[in-house]
């Protein structure tokens, strides 16, 4: 596995491997479109995510105004099919100040390290989108997987621990992307495996990010927290799974 020294700590937090089942599935020629897709919407949900959390909890009005245009060329591509390469580039970098609001309890921290987060993973977003034009791959429509809704079901109803839970979710995702990233990696072609390589160390910062930011609101251990949705993560990965995807589970 590639970057072995930096997956450890992300091996340690996973609770689970990704079963073999999946490799091969993911790895086979007629499944490159789906899973290069998959990939491209999982980082535009990447970043909606964040974008929602510091709308939600961090930002003054104009700010999220501010962010909702940022994102809405990339949404446009995406569910009207309107936009080219060239659009999505200009519109990669965020170029306005973003706020925090005055009564904020949460502070810059969450709103600069979502900020980030949110600008490398529409720059991933144009990066699998380039290469998917560049292989005469069509965008084409497919549904969500069950894998985010599945933890997301089990988000607390009030804050800040539904806050502190939606921010454990996000650094399970991001763990589980980059720990597939690299199993998948050395069965793909020589672009698409430097290409997974150079997003591992992205990922795993973005995991960290998230950890770091909900252990820093909640106050208190959170260990407990964490352990459980890892059990529900890995429930999710190593259970028979009927809609293959990129965070899906085993192949049914």
């Amino acid at each position: 596995m590639p970057n072995s020294k930096l997956l450890v700590p992300i091996l340690k937090f996973l609770q689970c491997a990704t079963p073999d089942a999946w490799v091969d599935e993911a790895k086979k020629t007629e499944n490159l479109q789906l899973i290069l897709t998959d990939h491209m919407l999982c980082e535009l949900k990447a970043a909606q995510s964040a974008m929602f959390l510091i709308r939600k909890y961090a930002v003054d009005k104009d700010s999220s105004k501010v962010l909702l245009e940022w994102l809405k060329p990339f949404e446009q591509f995406i569910y009207k099919k309107t936009g080219t390469l060239a659009t999505l580039k200009k519109a990669e970098k965020l170029t306005k100040s973003i706020l925090p609001k005055s009564e904020s309890p949460y502070g810059q921290d969450l709103i600069d390290k979502m900020v980030l987060l949110i600008k490398e993973e529409l720059h991933h977003f144009y990066q699998v989108l380039e290469i998917m034009i560049n292989r005469n791959i069509p965008y084409q429509n497919i549904t969500a997987g069950r894998y985010a809704k599945g933890m997301l079901k089990h988000v607390k109803t009030y804050e800040p621990e539904a806050l502190i839970d939606k921010l454990i979710i996000g650094a399970y995702i991001e763990a589980r992307s980059c720990e597939r990233f690299a199993k998948l990696a050395p069965h793909l072609d020589d672009e698409l495996n430097k290409f997974y390589v150079s997003l591992l160390r992205s990922e795993a910062r973005h995991y960290q990010d998230y950890l770091t930011l909900a252990a820093d609101i909640a106050d208190e251990d959170i260990s407990d927290r964490i352990r459980f949705f890892g059990q529900v993560e890995a429930e999710l990965i190593l259970s028979c799974d009927t809609d293959f995807k990129f965070h899906s589970g085993l192949p049914a």
